[in-house]
């Protein structure tokens, strides 16, 4: 099986189907929160790491107006095609979190979501966002907390084990990679910084259906490229009888806990 990160180095197919599909359904709630937890306002300069097709970087973008600028950084190109196509006013940019293309002290803040896990070397990435943001300014980011704690998904990926198999399992589960606060904060502190905030909250994948979830989790991962049609079938139709305690009046609501963490340059007094 190839790497998580390899594994998501998505088509520009894959990545229309994240931006209309995993974007609405989850990442689109958690982008106000990050930016709200970084402090972004008008003036400063935003440099959003792994940022995708854009959600958290056009976030940025409306709290900065005019008088700053932001610049969204992934190393996708499919990825950043998307986010291009969705909002063209902000500068995208391809690069690797582990080698970040600017000088140092660039950013007033830097900001990562959801995509730490992803990367082969999380520690020399955070190193990466401390040397390009100010001595004043901050770094924030969220990550999934631990997959103890995600009612919901371990009947999912039960099902997914039956019929595609563990490996399948391992793909879609490296969400929860660094869901352990404790790591992650002595990772921040690796990386130089201190932290100034932490904070743990509970939100919701939001879908219309529960077909509509496994179509999002399913085509909009890799997973799709290595299942039949048959399987797909299977899978689908067990979800239905495993996941329906999260049938809502309002469709499908199955909630997804996740950590925010605010830090500055150690050296920031």
């Amino acid at each position: 099986m190839a790497t998580s990160v390899e594994s998501f180095r998505l088509s520009v197919e894959a990545a229309e189907r994240y931006e209309s599909g995993f974007v609405p359904a989850l990442f689109g709630e958690w982008a106000p929160v990050l930016v709200d937890a970084a402090g972004v306002r008008p003036g400063h300069f935003v440099l959003d790491v792994a940022c995708g097709t854009g959600v958290v970087a056009r976030e940025a973008s409306n709290r900065v107006g005019g008088v700053g600028g932001v610049v969204g950084l992934d190393l996708n190109e499919a990825m950043l095609v998307v986010a291009g196509r969705v909002q063209p006013d902000i500068e995208w940019r391809q690069g690797d979190a582990a080698a970040l293309p600017y000088e140092a002290e660039t950013f007033d803040v830097v900001l990562c979501q959801a995509a730490l896990m992803f990367m082969p070397d999380p520690a020399k990435a955070m190193r990466e966002m401390t040397r390009v943001v100010k001595a004043t300014g901050r770094v924030a980011i969220q990550v999934w907390a631990s997959r103890d704690v995600q009612l919901g998904f371990k009947p999912f990926y039960d099902v997914v084990a039956r019929h595609a198999g563990p490996d399948a399992v391992d793909l879609i589960g490296a969400y929860w990679t660094l869901g352990d606060l404790q790591r992650l904060t002595a990772l921040c502190a690796g990386a130089g910084l201190r932290i100034l905030a932490t904070m743990t909250r509970t939100g919701a994948i939001r879908l219309p259906s529960i077909d509509a979830y496994v179509t999002t989790e399913v085509e909009s991962t890799p997973l799709i490229e290595r299942i039949s049609a048959d399987v797909y079938h299977r899978i689908r139709e067990e979800a239905r009888v495993e996941l329906a305690g999260f049938n809502t009046d309002e469709g499908f609501r199955m909630p997804i806990v996740g950590h925010v963490i605010t830090a500055v340059p150690a050296a920031n007094p």
